[in-house]
């Protein structure tokens, strides 16, 4: 009976934070921080809010009615893999990645900020192996092929290609046109080397009243993805979650509305509204 009692109550129990959490942003946050690891790895922040303030004033502020609020600092969620690939039929490439867990891009360079463009509607998708053949053939012939070449250049069965194109367009990753199938995409950027040009040193912070950026993307699907996407010669060997620092930069209008503006603190360049951070 007491055991029967014991079962009831972690149901219960179980079941109250299951609400709290999906219900709840403020308990779930509180949980998180909870859960949290007391250190976290960062890239080093190199430029000051105040600073990027001063340097884009001109740009930021249209006239004397506009006045910068006090900014905020933000960490967005990254995932850092260690990978090596097949770099030529003869050599073994090794380096490593960095995905981003909010946008679902991989980040080709960390001083530029230079992103892909088309693997977040591969995750959202969820865009498996073979869906990638399509995709990576295309990427490879600047987007888009008629179905001869495609055929071609995949080597596989009539039957076989059906399947995959359909399934392809069922997801909303490529179209045809006549005989032309083309990524769903404006200006993809996705036949990439699986490698990021990483020029900066990681840090460690204190996690201790830290503002996280909730990922959109959890950590398996970002390694699923790339195994997907780089092929059967791609292995990841370690994995690491890393953060961004970004400055969000808020300007007062004049109506009373307010303007935010997101800023890469490691290289001092204004972020791409590409997503909403709020």
């Amino acid at each position: 009976m007491r055991l029967f009692s014991a079962i009831l109550v972690t149901l219960a129990l179980s079941g109250a934070i299951l609400w709290m959490w999906s219900s709840n942003p403020q308990v779930r946050s509180l949980l998180l921080q909870i859960a949290a690891p007391s250190k976290i790895q960062t890239l080093e922040i190199r430029y000051s809010a105040q600073g990027l303030m001063e340097m884009h004033k001109r740009e930021l502020l249209k006239d004397a009615k506009h006045t910068f609020l006090k900014p905020t600092l933000q960490f967005h969620p990254y995932l850092l893999m260690e990978v090596k690939y097949s770099k030529t039929t003869d050599r073994t490439g090794e380096g490593i990645i960095l995905w981003s867990l909010i946008d679902g891009e991989m980040v080709i360079n960390t001083n530029t900020w230079e992103k892909t463009h088309g693997f977040s509607d591969c995750l959202s998708a969820h865009a498996d192996k073979h869906d990638f053949k399509i995709i990576n053939a295309l990427a490879q012939y600047g987007g888009a092929m008629d179905r001869n070449a495609l055929s071609q250049h995949l080597n596989v069965d009539d039957n076989v290609l059906d399947v995959w194109i359909d399934n392809c367009r069922r997801k909303s990753l490529i179209v045809q046109k006549g005989n032309i199938y083309r990524l769903h995409l404006e200006e993809p950027k996705m036949r990439v080397l699986p490698e990021t040009k990483l020029m900066q040193w990681l840090v460690t912070k204190s996690s201790v009243k830290i503002d996280r950026i909730a990922k959109r993307f959890n950590i398996y699907q970002i390694e699923n993805l790339a195994k997907n996407a780089f092929g059967n010669d791609f292995a990841i060997r370690k994995t690491t979650e890393v953060f961004l620092p970004v400055y969000n930069i808020v300007i007062q209008n004049p109506d009373g509305s307010q303007m935010t503006s997101y800023w890469n603190a490691l290289n001092g360049k204004r972020l791409s509204p590409i997503y909403d951070l709020q």
